[in-house]
């Protein structure tokens, strides 16, 4: 089980879109696409290169209206950071625990009125080999839409894709991807590994 519940409107607050909007003009990023009508949904975040990721992943996400969460580390929560990262919708995880963090996070956003939760397939940010299915898995379980979420540094954008119904089969999900994340460069586009699960490789 997660330590905190990730249940909670799938709506940011005005001060929050406020704070998205400065932050990106700050930055000069440009935030394209619209979240979709669904009230629930799993949004893939890629290539996830670099720490500023983060920054602008909430930023954007907070421009375009929505209340996202995340999962990290427990230790990440620790004081003085721990409830700024609340406030940015982060969950903490017992790593050290075993559990089936697939089921609970399904049953937790199945119990709440709206939830929109981020999650990186890469795991990490250095180069990984291939991206780990807990995505599509938690989509599943879930019974919701995935979501290309993105980064493209180059042109300083950042936005939503394609929707990808859950019950799409595997193999067509990944071609679908590896198709919308051509061209989509990170910070460091030499971490950005090839878009496969590890069965593919």
């Amino acid at each position: 089980m997660t330590s905190q519940r990730v249940g909670r409107s799938r709506a940011c607050s005005s001060f929050a879109r406020w704070l998205g909007k400065t932050v990106n003009r700050s930055k000069g990023w440009h935030v394209a696409g619209h979240a979709p009508d669904d009230a629930r949904m799993l949004i893939i975040a890629a290539p996830h290169t670099s720490n500023w990721d983060f920054i602008y992943l909430i930023a954007a996400a907070f421009s375009l209206g929505l209340s996202v969460h995340w999962i990290g580390k427990a230790s990440l929560f620790r004081w003085p950071l721990g409830s700024i990262l609340r406030f940015m919708g982060g969950v903490p995880v017992d790593r050290s625990r075993r559990n089936n963090l697939v089921a609970s996070l399904a049953e937790e956003i199945n119990s709440s009125p709206g939830c929109v939760l981020v999650v990186p397939p890469e795991g990490t940010r250095g180069r990984a080999p291939h991206w780990k299915s807990g995505f599509y898995r938690i989509a599943q379980a879930a019974r919701i839409p995935m979501v290309c979420g993105y980064l493209d540094y180059p042109r300083k954008t950042a936005g939503l894709g394609p929707v990808i119904p859950f019950d799409v089969d595997e193999t067509s999900l990944m071609d679908m991807l590896r198709e919308f994340y051509e061209g989509i460069e990170g910070k460091y586009p030499d971490n950005f590994g090839p878009v496969q699960l590890k069965e593919e490789a």
